[in-house]
């Protein structure tokens, strides 16, 4: 095989990216793999001037990239999901292998489109689909294959690590680094999907289906954004020695797994509590290797076409020694990990920040004290700071130990009918990644 002809649909950012690199970087990649890697056709709305395009085939209609018979990988980079859907769903069937950097399309579809890419002898690669030009996908699959993997821990949304630095290093509220983030192209016009924590809950779901092998399971992911942070939280984390970090959890415990995306104290002292700004990073703890920790950029036009180019060349390698490049296992086999329940939120054990407005009189901390011991709850830390000029009530913090979800809601509960207990309690959960 003398080349391999790639059809790119989406000449967007990471499309464009793309083609910047396969373009750039030709004559390397044909040495690596011993063949060249040919865009023959791109497809996108509209034709973009600061890319030369003459000497291959241009297409409004995504499809005709499907239906081109010397296309024999179809780079899906248009996003979103219904569209995208039936777009890799075609390529399948045409018998084209697919790669994709689309994160929802994989999450939520992942299963059914595997399972036709099975029956058509054909794979579907999704390197670029988690954390941008990190190879966490290749390490987990390959580099990490010897392991059993007990928990992952990952800072997976660029948006909101950007925004909590932000709001850590300058003092600053979340509205006003939103906004920034936006006109900076970190977060969208909507950022829901990012601040809510929806947009990680999809990569999360990918990376615990490969280190668990266990189902695709979009629906059972706990979600709880970056929204109600406040800096004086983000304060009294960093005096406490943690930063907080806007983290995807994938566990995996006797009873079941694991699977949540939430505001985080992290300490100082882990590598991962210090990756900042829009920068991503996943902690991986295998059996064998213990602690990984894999760290880069996270989006951006070349870094993902860095990951999108790599599972080109990985079925490149495959088609040219002669075997097919093989569908990515995720839960299909019958083994007792996939059939692990997810456990709800309320089953899951951790340690937690709380701050509370209480009156400055004697006797109320020891009351907050009973109602914790009461449920079995020690402190590990306290902070009480004092009341400034005027002032009735005063800020109290606490850091306890590891307890289940549903004993430090009760206790929370407990709390807000002292009458010298004043606002809403916050919540905070702490791990120490240790």
């Amino acid at each position: 095989m003398e080349s391999l002809k790639v059809g790119i649909c989406g000449l967007g950012t990471v499309g464009g990216g793309t083609f910047d690199v396969l373009t750039r970087n030709a004559e390397e990649i044909a040495a690596r793999i011993g063949c060249r890697i040919q865009v023959s056709h791109i497809a996108s709305r509209r034709a973009k001037p600061q890319y030369e395009l003459s000497g291959l085939r241009f297409s409004e209609d995504v499809f005709a990239v499907c239906d081109d018979p010397d296309v024999d990988i179809v780079v899906e980079l248009i996003g979103g999901t219904s569209l995208a859907r039936e777009l890799v769903s075609r390529a399948i069937s045409r018998g084209k292998h697919v790669v994709t950097a689309n994160k929802a399309l994989i999450a939520e579809y992942g299963g059914q489109l595997f399972a036709e890419a099975v029956a058509n002898k054909v794979t579907i690669a999704f390197e670029a689909a988690v954390a941008g030009g990190i190879p966490i996908i290749g390490a987990l699959r390959e580099g990490l294959a010897a392991n059993r993997v007990h928990c992952l821990a990952g800072i997976i949304n660029g948006t909101t690590n950007f925004i909590l630095t932000e709001m850590r290093d300058k003092g600053r509220d979340f509205a006003d680094v939103l906004k920034e983030a936006q006109a900076l192209g970190y977060a969208e016009a909507d950022p829901t999907f990012d601040i809510e924590g929806i947009d990680a809950a999809h990569k999360l779901v990918i990376l615990a289906s490969i280190a668990f092998g266990i189902p695709l399971q979009c629906d059972k992911v706990f979600n709880e954004g970056i929204g109600e942070i406040q800096p004086i939280d983000v304060h009294y984390a960093s005096e406490l020695g943690y930063n907080i970090k806007h983290l995807g959890l994938a566990v995996r415990r006797d009873q079941g797994v694991e699977l949540r995306v939430h505001p985080t104290l992290v300490p100082k002292s882990q590598l991962i509590a210090n990756v900042d700004g829009v920068m991503n990073a996943v902690l991986v703890k295998g059996d064998a290797v213990g602690a990984t920790l894999y760290c880069g950029a996270g989006a951006g036009a070349e870094p993902t076409a860095s990951s999108v180019i790599a599972d080109i060349v990985h079925i490149a390698r495959s088609v040219r020694n002669g075997r097919a490049p093989g569908v990515p296992h995720l839960g299909f086999a019958n083994t007792q990990a996939a059939n692990l329940p997810i456990l709800p939120i309320e089953d899951i054990e951790s340690s937690y920040y709380l701050r509370m407005s209480a009156e400055d009189k004697p006797g109320v901390l020891s009351q907050v004290c009973q109602v914790l011991s009461e449920a079995g709850i020690s402190i590990e830390a306290l902070v009480q700071r004092e009341p400034q000029l005027n002032e009735s009530q005063v800020p109290v913090i606490l850091l306890t130990n590891i307890v289940r979800e549903r004993d430090i809601n009760s206790a929370i509960a407990k709390i807000h009918e002292l009458e010298s207990i004043h606002q809403q309690i916050v919540k905070i959960r702490l791990e120490a990644l240790g």
